[in-house]
């Protein structure tokens, strides 16, 4: 049986990443700074002592060339794993991650492969502006071609990102910055636990109940599981028994797990750092909208994600715009003081 430790989500990741190269021979990594210095936000911690040079590559500041470079190399049967050192530099390499990437298995009408897993943080709350926060998942999850994983805690991460070296599809991994355990960075400490030696897979797709409820479902994902748990003991010390859903997946996403929560629940908050407009937390109230013939409401959806702005510098103005535990809790005292219209619920 295999032990168990308690890791940073960081430490995880580079776990999970060691154990495959081990495995399989095919496996390599590269990006910026992902050699000696680690990566900068931990997520290869290690891995150049272990495999050398010629497996944990250092790139030139260059994107568009490492991306296009991971995707040729899996259309010739390696699997690489390729860091966009953070997801708002997409720009500058989005025709090699759209356009070519996720599109050319079903451009070459499925005679190649392309097991690439893209590694990117995501995320603010620590004062690095607008073009170094954000996080974007909504965009990638819009476009097909392309699995979508967030973890939220080491214990997932391990197990989702063994799953993403194993798929023969590219995988977008996006980890949250805050949640990552780095030293030198504030996080939320329930995002480290405990974490089995042993290579383990989670399937994609799979949401998890992380806490069990029946007034209200809080849907979410990434750090704001963190922050959506907290919520939820406030909560319950006035009595409001929350449920909250990790969906760890967007691409594929797990909408059985959802509608079960709201049906029982009768209530719904979508608690979310991306962007609100066109995005996760209305993609997720469509869902349930389309299913009002099985899912009885007893309140109006509410939705909490950052406003469509730049994220500020400002810490002030960060902490204002980025959804925090205050205003989910908040938002759920409203959700269970609202009703609905008379006439639309039975």
């Amino acid at each position: 049986m295999s032990t168990t430790r308690k890791l940073t989500m960081a430490q995880a990741i580079s776990e999970a990443i060691a154990l495959e190269m081990t495995r399989d021979p095919n496996v390599f990594v590269m990006g910026e700074d992902i050699g000696a210095y680690g990566g900068i936000f931990g997520a290869t911690g290690g891995l150049l002592d272990k495999f050398g040079p010629d497996r944990i590559m250092d790139t030139p500041i260059s994107e568009t060339a490492f991306i296009g470079t991971a995707t040729g190399a899996a259309a010739a049967g390696l699997r690489p794993i390729v860091e966009l050192m953070f997801v708002d530099f997409f720009g500058v390499c989005m025709d090699q991650i759209y356009n070519h990437l996720a599109k050319n298995t079903y451009m070459a009408g499925g005679n190649i492969k392309l097991p690439v897993v893209l590694t990117t943080a995501i995320g603010g709350g620590y004062n690095d502006a607008a073009q170094h926060s954000q996080c974007l998942y909504a965009t990638f999850a819009h476009m097909p071609g392309i699995k979508v994983v967030v973890p939220s805690n080491a214990y997932d991460a391990k197990g989702l990102m063994t799953q993403a070296i194993r798929d023969d599809n590219p995988v977008m991994f996006m980890y949250h910055k805050g949640i990552m355990g780095l030293p030198w960075m504030a996080y939320f400490e329930g995002s480290s636990n405990e974490v089995p030696e042993a290579a383990y897979t989670i399937p994609f797709g799979q949401a998890k109940v992380v806490r069990e409820g029946q007034d209200a479902t809080i849907v979410t994902i990434s750090q704001m599981v963190q922050k959506a748990l907290l919520a939820a003991d406030e909560l319950a010390r006035e009595g409001i028994n929350t449920e909250v859903i990790d969906l760890r997946t967007l691409v594929p996403l797990d909408r059985a797990t959802v509608l079960k929560s709201v049906a029982k629940t009768g209530r719904l908050l979508i608690a979310d750092e991306d962007y609100l407009g066109f995005g996760l937390t209305g993609e997720i109230s469509a869902i349930v909208a389309e299913n009002l013939d099985t899912v009885v409401l007893k309140a109006p959806i509410k939705r909490l994600a950052l406003p469509n702005v730049p994220i500020p510098y400002s810490r002030p103005l960060e902490q204002f715009v980025i959804p925090q535990v205050k205003g989910i809790v908040e938002a759920v005292q409203k959700l269970m003081q609202a009703r609905m219209a008379e006439g639309i619920t039975a």
